[in-house]
């Protein structure tokens, strides 16, 4: 990690070019940055306050609210703070190994006009790290001991110990809060605060409108300090489900949509003229977790999956890469993971996973000391269409060596309930994860996850070992061995089956140009998408 002073130029990521054109009268508007982006969701937000948000559509629309100090570049690297890019922060440096100094942009405003402080910063932390208020990303900043405020735009952080990921810790996780508007605010009334309706934020957008049920509206702010967004103004239109909010980018009823999922969709869309596909690497990954627990009982071994050998049998068994085919097809737009991870991460790498490739022989050598009927409940949600389909091939496939596999179809809500609390044997999951393999995979796989994201208690102390040792890692390659050596040792202990890791495929309509996506979060640079003035119709004319 770099412990120089790093400086940067502050920046309008060249939104400020040729002549400014503003809204009529009337309301209405023509020429440069008069688009409106009509974005397709297939769910709506929870609330608009950074801390407790737990739904990424909430996330894409807070993120054009609210800034971070920086953020993560392009490569997606979480290692140091080389990649990062500078946001209410115009620069930084290193007083010490674990002291990390933000100098805020004295540009930097809230919506209401006033400064945003290193005040608005301290308060920020105190927020994310309260157990009252319980940020969902709580335990990602831990390692921060406090954040300080020496004068009104020097943020200084001090943190437990050095460590790989320190800088991303300390931005990555943390929109910037307005203390002004919610230091008054009692920490047990935040999930109802009215502010989660209404924000007003530091970004490039500004809250317009919430229909409830139907649309989110955000205007531009032309005053924005790193430039005017080209996109006049932002609209989500809320769907109840994926296939009709792709279906309405295809009639031109929306603009864009961030996944189209299945590939009968990216079929639909591909046949459409009027539109261009946006494939970037997936965040997701879907697989078949087994529970080590009995239920109801996590103090003793599940009868079936508590036993390491029938778990490996169960993976060996399966033709992940014939499942992949039948539901994916042949467009290449999913992989059998290599470990518990997304395409996303770089440390994807085929050779993790040889020793839990498909071998029926060594499946069946496996399962020959094992005696009596093996059977087990597969927990599944009805409302994912792609896992249904997954569950019925395990079924066949796992038929032939004994196992009665018996699926259970029930609504999202009770699969949430019954994982949290151990009442299953398998069920049929998939994790979103962020930039970070050595975060993800120590919230998802270790006593971290226990009742969350890790429901059939995988521990293993020597993986734990390995992983924070891979957070201790002073450069990103020493990082990257312990890490392989991690997914390795999971592979062996086999607590879940990889089954697929797509590629995420965008849909924009033509009309929009200059559309650049970043892997971990599609709207990060949605301020620099335009609609050329040749490309705007009516829509893009109406005044807020």
């Amino acid at each position: 990690m770099n412990r120089s002073r790093r400086s940067f130029p502050l920046i309008a990521a060249g939104l400020l070019v040729g002549s400014l054109i503003g809204c009529t009268a009337r309301g209405g508007c023509s020429g440069d940055y008069c688009g409106t982006l009509v974005i397709a969701a297939a769910g709506e937000p929870d609330i608009l306050l950074p801390p407790i948000i737990q739904l990424a559509v909430a996330r894409d629309v807070s993120d054009q609210l609210f800034l971070k100090l920086a953020d993560v570049g392009m490569s997606a690297n979480t290692i140091g703070d080389a990649d990062f890019v500078p946001q209410l922060a115009a620069r930084w440096d290193w007083t010490d190994s674990v002291t990390l100094t933000f100098h805020l942009d004295p540009r930097a405003r809230w919506q209401d006009g006033v400064p945003v402080t290193a005040a608005d910063v301290a308060f920020t932390f105190d927020i994310y790290s309260d157990s009252t208020v319980n940020a969902p990303s709580r335990s990602a900043v831990r390692e921060i001991i406090a954040v300080t405020a020496p004068d009104s735009l020097t943020a200084v952080f001090r943190f437990h110990r050095p460590y790989a990921e320190m800088f991303y810790d300390a931005v990555y996780h943390m929109r910037v809060l307005p203390a002004h508007l919610l230091r008054a605010v009692p920490r047990t009334a935040w999930q109802a605060a009215p502010f989660g309706r209404q924000p007003i934020g530091n970004g490039p957008y500004r809250f317009v409108r919430w229909n409830a049920g139907q649309s989110l509206e955000l205007a531009a702010d032309s005053t924005f300090f790193l430039g005017r967004p080209r996109l006049r103004r932002l609209i989500w239109r809320f769907t109840p489900n994926l296939d009709v909010a792709v279906s309405q980018v295809i009639a031109g009823q929306a603009d864009a949509i961030e996944v189209l999922g299945p590939p009968a969709n990216v079929k639909r869309v591909h046949d459409v003229a009027g539109l261009t596909t946006y494939p970037y690497p997936g965040t997701t990954y879907g697989f078949l977790a087994f529970n080590l627990r009995a239920n109801g009982d996590t103090g003793a071994p599940h009868p079936v999956f508590g036993t390491r050998e029938l778990r490996r049998a169960v993976v060996m068994a399966l033709d992940r890469e014939g499942m992949l085919q039948n539901v994916w097809g042949g467009d290449h737009l999913a992989a059998v993971p290599p470990g518990p991870m997304p395409r996303l991460w770089s440390l994807w790498d085929s050779s993790l996973a040889r020793n839990l490739a498909h071998d029926s022989v060594a499946a069946a050598r496996l399962l020959a000391p094992q005696r009596g009927r093996r059977a087990f409940h597969l927990l599944v949600p009805t409302t994912s269409g792609l896992r249904r389909q997954y569950a019925r091939l395990i079924q066949a496939q796992l038929q032939p060596f004994g196992w009665d596999v018996r699926i259970d179809e029930v609504d999202l809500g009770v699969v949430q309930q019954r994982t949290s609390t151990g009442q299953f044997d398998a069920f049929l999951g998939a994790w979103a994860s962020g930039p970070s393999p050595i975060d993800g995979t120590l919230q998802n796989w270790t006593r971290r996850g226990f009742g969350g994201q890790n429901p059939g208690r995988y521990d293993n102390p020597q993986l734990d070992r390995l992983l924070e040792s891979a957070v201790a890692a002073r450069n990103r390659d020493a990082a990257t061995r312990l890490l392989r050596s991690a997914i390795a040792l999971w592979n062996s202990d086999a607590p879940a089956a990889p089954l697929y890791a797509p590629d995420n495929v965008a849909a924009v309509n033509r009309r929009v140009s200059e559309v650049t996506i970043r892997p971990d979060s599609w709207l990060a640079l949605v301020r620099t998408w335009r609609i050329p003035a040749s490309q705007l119709s009516d829509r893009d004319r109406v005044g807020n």
